[in-house]
């Protein structure tokens, strides 16, 4: 079951076949969690490739990566970066990476295995048809989340609730980071522009594609609570989310997206 998002204008209208993948993997001290994602995601399909975008983990989950790049030439990449500069910056970097390199679709996913590997599958299917696919956690009947606090659900599907009704973004899941675009939509957002990070940014990124004319669905995935390492969850991020969908939407409104 998916849930279709109307196509708003006909800017975006090739849905050629995606032969080449590449799936964005930020990563800050993910040591124990990498070596356990990489190869599940390179099983799903042999379009796939990974990029690991490292902000310079003291942990030496960079120098983890280049073992596993190394491991598995041509089909995994690393990017170093010397900054913690948050989810959203080291997202744009490996979408630039991924535009010069000239992949189809470019999806995110996190490198803690709560975005489930096997649910990649479904998201590339629907990509065939579709210029966006969102990894729903709110879709298809139920709320597909193991393992979390109740405070932690509730800010959750609240952020989303929120964050529709003052953007106008017709998306369930709309803080979610399992998102696949395809490579046309990303050229069309102006990616310099995007400051947020978190789920402000996760939302901006969906809002931008969507009134570019994108047509995005979204296809419902099992959210798993991560077993190891530490959350990147912070109440600046919820902080930014709440006051900066209030300027997406006035952005929105003087035609600035």
């Amino acid at each position: 079951m998916s849930t279709d998002l109307t196509r708003r204008s006909d800017t975006l209208t090739d849905l050629s076949p995606v032969e080449r993948v590449l799936v964005v993997i930020p990563t800050y001290n993910e040591r124990e969690n990498l070596p356990r994602i990489v190869p599940q995601v390179l099983e799903v399909d042999p379009r796939v490739s990974i990029l690991v975008v490292d902000d310079g983990s003291p942990d030496g989950t960079g120098a983890l990566a280049d073992d596993l790049a190394e491991a598995h030439p041509n089909r995994v990449h690393v990017l170093h970066r010397t900054a913690k500069e948050g989810l959203g910056r080291a997202y744009v970097a490996g979408f630039r990476w991924g535009l010069e390199k000239d992949y189809d679709a470019i999806c995110e996913m996190d490198a803690d295995l709560s975005h489930r590997p096997e649910d990649l599958a479904k998201v590339l299917e629907a990509l065939a048809s579709h210029d966006v696919v969102i990894g729903s956690r709110y879709v298809g009947g139920r709320v597909n989340v193991v393992n979390w606090p109740l405070s932690r659900l509730l800010i959750s599907i609240g952020g989303s609730l929120y964050a529709r009704v003052v953007t106008g973004l017709e998306v369930r899941d709309a803080t979610g980071g399992f998102n696949c675009f395809r490579a046309p939509v990303l050229r069309a957002i102006d990616l310099e522009n995007i400051q947020s990070n978190g789920y402000a940014f996760q939302i901006e990124l969906k809002l931008r594609a969507w009134r570019k004319g994108a047509l995005l669905t979204e296809v419902p995935i099992v959210f798993v609570e991560r077993d190891s390492g530490e959350s990147k969850m912070s109440k600046a991020i919820v902080r930014e989310a709440v006051w900066k969908v209030w300027k997406l939407r006035l952005m929105d409104l003087f035609g600035r997206l």
